[in-house]
């Protein structure tokens, strides 16, 4: 006799007792029974709803169990989440091991590459996108599957405030590949490599070559880019279990945390324990101290100020000065790059995370809770951690006591004229560390379209003491805030060797990316009361990377001079800034409701503040 005919059939209760009209239906309910469509009958929404459901060939006995959404962002256009349909079927496994039952769900899937005009740009609607799935889908918890930069904080954003169980898990980082013996990877040696090709000092073979190898795998890049970044904020923050961040896309360690993941969703739904719970300030004080001790992505900055303003309780309550505190007790422990030279790799065989916050337990919140209903102390304690030797080449993370920086791996820059809302800087990725305190006569570059123009004419007056100026690649000056922040080194400077200068922008880089270079100045150049906007070739800037001062040398009514001259300007050709609201569909939406960097460059009427009067 098989297995199958030793089932017994579901008791007529549980058939019959959705479709008994005398029963009220709970609208906050749990699996098929909540978030019913409106058809004016509670009953017939869910009996139009399981017999849909019934055409995939569920039976009741499964229907009956807890439901555990998982937000699927596969694409063909995204290589870093190449591994999701393997990560999906981890998942499903250990849903259904513990009793659940695992359903996925599309949403959209953004990658750096493949998302015009930027992946910032559409983070937002990502984020909205999850956020309305997971309100409008009869789920008791959600796995969020994201990997690539701008996906785990969209997920995040639209999961705290839909407000319900969710856990992530990343597609994890990619494997480095080898160049005549010697190891490159995704997407800092793209740069590093493809400032030595503009500078005449690699030939085209090479690069092509290089192309072929940078990416050998799936997976998201394996440098402490902001997708890293995200992965280990993530860990900090509680939303993801402590061994989660490092596991590379393509080994089965990364499987069976997706299969833990799994079993962890079902225990949430149980608990019912959501995000507004799990996330306190306290968590986000672990989140910035983990980011600073990794030598993190300057876009994480701008990402968590997104997350902490969607969070009821906490918005408001950290700030870019917060970062900057932090910073300044926090040292750099993690050598990769760009702050330093490993990989990806080298930090999972050295422990990852766990390695990590064992040596950062003095500066943590260890009482935080965890999605694993565990404090992050107890999850620290319970975790397996074989460290390498201190001394061990392959051990790429220093003990706090003998940190590879002292403190403040990125920076705020909150004196000075020149960025009155705030600038950062990822100052332990500087290539030049004369650059943190310098003045210079300003290069300025009005947009990315003049930028591409003029910074290879050999007549450009530039000099290597210059600081080079980008304007108007802020959140609406671009519009989509681009990571074209790491300014390319003027190709006559570059030929003669210069390899690091002074540059400012309000926009964005890579997390991949190093050198001098300063972020996010607010307002940005396209708002008429910036200073950034008024800036003009031969300006002094200064820098003081130490006394956090950030300035133009000009006087108050030369300031006030221009920048009245530019609003009148401006209105004649009909500004931009006041433009937008002309503007239809997302890109209308984008422009009339973005805020600045220093709020996170998320919708205002997302926030939890919600819509301003």
């Amino acid at each position: 006799m098989s297995s199958l005919d030793n089932e017994q059939p579901c008791p007529s209760s549980t058939v019959n007792s959705d479709y008994d009209l005398s029963a009220p239906i709970d609208p906050n309910g749990v699996g098929l029974r909540q978030k019913l469509p409106s058809y004016g009958d509670a009953h017939f929404s869910l009996f139009m709803r399981k017999l849909f459901i019934k055409a995939l060939g569920y039976s009741e006995d499964a229907l009956s169990r807890p439901i555990i959404g998982i937000v699927n962002t596969y694409s063909s256009f995204n290589p870093c989440h190449s591994n999701i349909p393997q990560l999906i079927d981890a998942v499903k496994r250990g849903v259904q091991l513990n009793g659940g039952l695992a359903i996925d769900f599309p949403t959209i899937s953004l990658h750096e590459s493949f998302a015009s005009p930027t992946s910032m740009y559409l983070r937002n609607l990502m984020s909205m996108d999850t956020e309305e799935m997971i309100q409008a889908q009869p789920v008791d918890a959600v796995v969020l599957i994201g990997g690539c930069d701008k996906t785990t904080p969209a997920q995040l954003m639209g999961g705290i405030s839909a407000n319900k169980p969710i856990i992530h898990l990343v597609t994890g980082p990619m494997m480095p590949g080898s160049h005549r013996g010697v190891r490159i990877g995704a997407c800092t040696d793209c740069r590093n490599n493809w400032a030595k090709f503009r500078a005449g000092a690699m030939d085209i073979e090479d690069i092509a070559a290089l192309n072929e190898e940078l990416a050998p795998t799936g997976g998201t890049c394996g440098v402490m880019g902001t997708a890293s970044t995200m992965a280990c904020i993530l860990v900090a923050l509680g939303m993801m279990p402590i061994n989660g961040a490092t596991a590379p896309a393509v080994s089965s360690a990364r499987l069976r945390i997706a299969e833990t993941t799994g079993a962890h969703a079902l225990r949430l739904a149980k608990q019912q324990l959501k995000p507004q719970q799990i996330l306190t300030r306290e968590s986000f004080l672990n989140a910035i101290t983990v980011l600073q001790a990794i030598g993190g992505s300057t876009n994480a900055i701008v990402h968590l100020l997104a997350i902490v303003g969607r969070h009821p309780e906490v918005a408001g309550t950290i700030t870019l000065k917060t970062i900057d505190e932090i910073g300044q007790k926090t040292p750099l422990l993690v050598d990769l790059k760009p702050s330093g030279e490993n990989y990806m790799t080298d930090f999972h065989n050295a422990g990852g995370m766990v390695a990590l916050l064992h040596q950062l337990r003095p500066l943590l919140h260890l009482d935080q809770l965890t999605v694993t209903g565990q404090t992050l102390g107890e999850e620290l304690s319970r975790a397996a951690f074989h460290p390498l030797p201190e001394g061990s080449p392959a051990n790429c993370i220093r003990p706090l006591d003998s940190p590879l920086y002292p403190a403040s791996s990125l920076i705020v820059f909150t004196q000075g004229n020149l960025a009155p809302g705030g600038a950062v800087m990822k100052a332990s990725a500087s290539r030049d560390r004369r650059l943190l305190r310098h003045a210079g006569r300003a290069v300025v570059f009005t947009g990315s379209a003049d930028l591409a123009r003029r910074i290879d004419d050999p007549d450009l007056d530039v000099d290597q003491g210059s600081v080079l100026v980008l304007q108007n690649i802020g959140p609406v000056g671009n519009p989509g805030m681009p990571e074209a922040g790491l300014i390319p080194i003027p190709r006559k400077l570059a030929e003669r060797g210069v390899t690091d200068m002074l540059r400012i922008s309000d926009g964005r880089m890579s997390g991949t990316a190093g050198g001098t270079i300063v972020l996010h100045v607010s307002p940005e150049a396209a708002d008429p009361k910036s200073v950034l906007g008024i800036v003009r070739d031969g300006d002094v800037i200064i820098c003081d990377a130490e006394n956090r001062e950030l300035s133009v040398r000009l006087g108050e009514d030369e300031i006030k001079a221009r920048q009245q001259e530019r609003v009148m300007s401006e209105a004649e050709r009909g500004a931009v800034w006041e433009a937008r609201n002309a503007v239809r569909g997302y890109r209308g939406l984008y422009l009339r409701e973005v805020n600045q960097a220093e709020k996170g460059a998320d919708f205002g009427f997302l926030t939890a503040a919600g819509p301003g009067p």
